[in-house]
């Protein structure tokens, strides 16, 4: 099965988009000719949390459960198939204008009619509600019930605020630049929902904004800017919605009722569409048996493509033994990931990941992982490594002071391809001496695992973007959120500081690189692979899915254009 791959991960799209603000494509809202009035999308994972700004709840599944009634890409905007970057025309009047480079100042201009879909308008204090929620900064919330997954965009903040002709002006603190400004975060969470939940004083009160931060991640949300609102949710399990009646977006949605619920397993998922129980879904793992499956139904819309998923191997550099790089650069030699890949794909052809932020088409990619021979499976080399750090190498490893090397490996029990992938690691680390106990992740706490670091070894997948600059600092850096086994190193912090000093962004596609060759040694994060991904629909009931590689939300990046036929 050929897959045909895009030139994404980071620059190709991201440094060369266009920016528009109209929707990508019209809506007559006519149709209905199947008669039906509901649509069912398959999510193949639960979420465990509301609030996508968290740690718990930076993740995918919830991120596609709530796409729905959220602006688009999140925060206001979204990467199109042809790398297009659009704003959300909900939300905005014009794309924003970079007014300063220094101080750097971005300037949003309102559509004079944003609102909720409760009819609250879109303000200042909703944009100023983003920016404390992921700061960082102790003045703004109680860190320890804030815990945002990321604080790179909102630590650099200086001020929000707005102008007389109604504009919301950004600016940034003194000596901060960022190549990707376009793609900055803006509107999320509704903020006079907080107030009239409680928390009036969220602006002056730290602990009041840490508990309004923890009311949205407990808590279903009601309203959204997105093209519809929820009507019903279970926290990892479903999502009902209604047309938004007060979307202000030039392209109307259609569907009546739109259920998103949670279908774990692409063997699940398959059964429910033959069946005709759901009308499509997006599987987290790619299965060329179960895809085979819904090929052969001449009825059914099966679309595989090269997605921005891409798997990989993280180390607890907190653990006892772990915390040793010498024995994270054995653990990843001794991997033999050209072997997990044809494995789990024999028909795809899929590769060894060798960049950690980009693909291998992007004229940025640089291969990063192969001189350090990691990911090879070459188990000599691996015991060369040990006996050189003093390592006492035979059928049980053991540490330069005598003790057993032992530590666990975490893994979805309902995703066969991180399954295999973790139990081939356990067959090479065998070789080495270490005994790797295999630890399933309950359905829908992958979050909370990462969260609490509550691993030794893991595997997991990070969904890229077509905007890279954000990632090296969201992968690496010592103080991320995201930054689940603890990697430190002082080096690469200086080196990540750089990438977004920049205006321009070759330039800072190099410094992300640089911070890769720093990284990559370390022995923290083991790429696995770029994974093949694949879309089913009936296109007998719905229309408009398309793949959208540069999309976190996947094909449900353009819901508000669906219709049923």
């Amino acid at each position: 099965m050929a897959l045909t791959r895009r030139a994404l991960g980071g620059l190709t799209i991201g440094g060369s988009a266009a920016l528009t603000l109209a929707a990508c494509g019209g809506n007559d809202g006519e149709g209905s000719g199947s008669g039906k009035k509901e649509i069912i999308w398959a999510i193949s994972s639960g979420w465990s949390s509301w609030n996508e700004n968290t740690q718990s709840g930076n993740n995918s599944y919830g991120h596609q459960a709530m796409t729905p009634m959220t602006p688009w890409g999140q925060t206001g905007g979204e990467f199109a198939p042809d790398g297009e970057y659009h704003y959300d025309d909900a939300i905005f009047a014009a794309a924003p204008e970079l007014v300063s480079e220094a101080p750097m100042q971005i300037k949003y201009v309102l559509n004079e009619n944003a609102q909720w879909s409760d009819g609250e308008p879109v303000r200042l204090e909703d944009f100023i509600f983003q920016w404390y929620s992921v700061s960082g900064n102790a003045d703004h919330a109680n860190q320890e019930k804030a815990l945002p997954a990321s604080t790179d965009w909102g630590s650099q903040i200086a001020s929000i605020e707005q102008a007389e002709d109604g504009s919301i002006l950004v600016s940034y603190v003194e000596g901060y630049s960022d190549p990707e400004w376009l793609f900055s975060s803006t509107v999320y969470l509704p903020s006079h929902i907080a107030e009239a939940n409680g928390f009036a004083d969220w602006q002056t009160d730290p602990e009041v904004m840490g508990d309004a931060i923890q009311y949205f991640e407990t808590t279903p949300p009601t309203v959204g800017t997105g093209p519809y609102k929820p009507t019903d949710s279970k926290l990892g399990e479903y999502m009902v919605y209604e047309i938004n009646e007060n979307y202000q977006g030039s392209v109307k949605p259609t569907i009546e009722k739109l259920t998103l619920k949670v279908i774990e397993g692409t063997e699940a998922i398959v059964t429910e569409m033959r069946q005709g129980t759901i009308d499509g879904a997006w599987p987290s793992e790619f299965s060329e048996e179960e895809n085979a499956k819904i090929a052969e139904n001449p009825d059914f819309q099966i679309e595989t493509y090269a997605g921005a998923v891409w798997q990989h191997f993280d180390a607890n550099t907190q653990n006892e033994f772990l915390s040793d790089v010498e024995l994270r650069k054995a653990v990843f030699t001794a991997i033999n990931v050209q072997d997990i890949c044809d494995k789990n794909y024999p028909e795809t052809g899929v590769k060894q990941k060798l960049s950690h932020f980009f693909l291998a088409d992007s004229p940025y990619w640089v291969d990063h992982v192969g001189p350090t021979g990691q990911g090879s499976g070459d188990v000599e080399a691996a015991k060369g490594i040990l006996t050189a750090a003093g390592y006492e190498v035979g059928d049980v490893l053991k540490t330069p002071d005598g003790k057993e090397v032992k530590f666990n490996m975490r893994y979805a029990d309902t995703n066969p391809v991180r399954k295999l992938a973790a139990e081939l690691a356990q067959a090479s680390l065998e070789q080495i001496g270490i005994e790797l106990e295999m630890v399933a992740i309950p359905d829908g706490e992958l979050g909370n695992v990462l969260a609490e670091a509550d691993f030794d070894l893991i595997i997991f997948g990070w969904i890229g973007s077509a905007a890279f600059t954000v990632q090296p600092s969201q992968y690496f850096e010592s103080t991320s959120g995201s930054n689940y086994g603890k990697y430190s190193n002082p080096v690469a912090d200086e080196a990540i500081a750089k990438v977004r000093s920049t205006f321009d962004i070759d330039e800072a596609a190099q410094f992300a690189n640089d911070v890769d060759a720093i990284v990559t040694p370390d022995a923290y994060t083991l790429p696995l692979f770029d994974e093949p991904q694949v879309f089913y629909s009936n296109p007998a009931v719905l229309e408009g899915p398309v793949t959208n590689p540069a999309s976190q939300a996947g094909p449900l990046w353009n819901i508000r254009e669906w219709k049923i036929v």
